[in-house]
C-alpha cells in the first residue's frame, strides 16, 4: 500500500472501532482501497469496537451539522461572491474544479483548497466561499474528475477511487489547476497558498513539496509526508490537528522535527477536546470552537505569507 492506501484504510479501521462503521461496510471499504478482502479482513481483526454492533452509514454521508449556523458559512448567492463549477485542461484531459472569488474589481491572491476522502462536497464548496469572502481566489480540485467527478460515482467507491491513484497525479492536477488561474484576470497567481482537510490534508504536503512556488500551506489533519522529501518545502506551513486525534497527532514529532532540522517555516496547532475532521461542519465531530480559532489562524496565515 503507499501512504494514501494505508491512511484510507487505518481511518476505516478506526471508524469501525469506534462505532461509526458497521464490519461489513468497513470491510468494502478498506477492500476497495487496498484491492484486498484478505488484507481487509486482518486489519479490521486487529481491532476491537467500542460498539459491536456498528453503525450502517457510510463515511461519505455526512451527519447533520449541530449548529444550524456553522461559522463562517457563505452562501452560493452571496452577492459579495462569485462561484461555481469550472473546467480546465491537464494533459490531454479536462479536470474539474469548484471556484469561487470576490464579486469586485481587481486581482486576488489564490489559494488552492483540496478535498476530504469524501471528494468534492458542499462542505469543501463552502470552505472555497469562505475563502473568496475573505478576499481570494480558491478552486477546489476535484481529484475525481478522471471518473466523472464526484457526482458520478456513489459514496462507497469514492475512497477506493481516491486510494488507488498515484500520489504524484494529485499534485500534478493542483499544478494544473493553478496554471489555469494563472490565465485568469481576477486572480494573482503568483501568490499562491492552499488548505486541505483529511486526505487533503496530506495531499496539501504533498503538493508543498511538488510545488515550490507554493507561498503557505495549512494542512488539517492530515496524514503526513514522506520525511526525506520534507527539504524540497518552500512554503510556510501551519499544521492543525486536533488533541483526540491520536492517530494522526502520532505522526507530530517527526514532522516537526523534520521541518525544524531543515530550517523551514513551521507552526502547529493541537486543539483540546476536538477530534479527527473536527472542522467539519457536516459531520459528527464537528467542534464549533476549535473550528472557529483554526479558521481565523487560517485566515491570518494566509494574510502573513501571501
Amino acid at each position: 500500500m503507499n501512504d494514501f492506501q494505508r491512511y484510507l484504510a487505518e481511518e476505516f479501521a478506526e471508524d469501525y472501532q469506534e462505532g461509526r462503521l458497521s464490519r461489513r461496510d468497513a470491510l468494502k471499504l478498506i477492500a476497495s482501497v487496498t484491492g484486498s478482502l484478505v488484507l481487509a479482513n486482518s486489519i479490521l481483526a486487529a481491532c476491537t469496537p467500542v460498539n459491536p454492533t456498528g453503525s450502517s452509514s457510510s463515511p461519505a454521508a455526512s451527519a447533520p451539522s449541530p449548529a444550524s449556523q456553522a461559522y463562517g458559512t457563505v452562501s452560493p448567492d452571496d452577492p459579495a461572491v462569485e462561484s461555481g463549477m469550472v473546467q480546465f485542461p491537464d494533459s490531454g484531459t479536462t479536470l474539474l474544479g469548484y471556484l469561487a472569488h470576490p464579486k469586485r474589481d481587481g486581482a486576488f491572491p489564490v489559494v488552492l483548497v483540496c478535498h476530504e476522502n469524501r471528494g468534492l462536497t458542499d462542505y469543501i464548496k463552502d470552505v472555497a466561499r469562505r475563502l473568496a469572502k475573505a478576499g481570494y481566489v480558491a478552486l477546489a480540485v476535484d481529484l475525481l474528475s478522471r471518473q466523472g467527478g464526484t457526482s458520478a460515482l456513489s459514496s462507497d467507491q469514492i475512497p477506493g477511487a481516491l486510494g488507488n491513484m498515484p500520489p504524484e497525479q494529485f499534485v500534478q492536477d493542483f499544478l494544473s489547476g493553478w496554471r489555469f488561474l494563472k490565465g485568469q484576470p481576477f486572480a494573482q497567481a503568483e501568490r499562491v497558498g492552499m488548505v486541505g482537510f483529511c486526505f487533503g490534508g496530506g495531499v496539501t504536503w504533498r503538493v508543498a513539496i511538488g510545488m515550490p512556488e507554493l507561498k503557505a500551506a495549512v494542512p488539517f489533519y492530515g496524514p503526513p509526508p514522506p520525511l526525506e522529501d520534507i527539504p524540497k518545502i518552500q512554503a510556510a506551513v501551519l499544521a492543525i490537528y486536533g488533541e483526540l486525534d491520536t492517530r494522526i497527532d502520532q505522526s507530530i514529532p517527526s514532522v516537526e522535527g523534520a521541518m525544524r532540522q531543515n530550517n523551514k517555516i513551521y507552526e502547529k496547532v493541537v486543539y483540546p477536546n476536538a477530534d479527527h475532521a473536527f472542522h467539519n461542519d457536516t459531520g459528527p465531530r464537528y467542534n464549533p470552537e476549535a473550528a472557529q480559532d483554526a479558521w481565523k489562524r487560517t485566515l491570518d496565515w494566509f494574510k502573513k505569507y501571501l
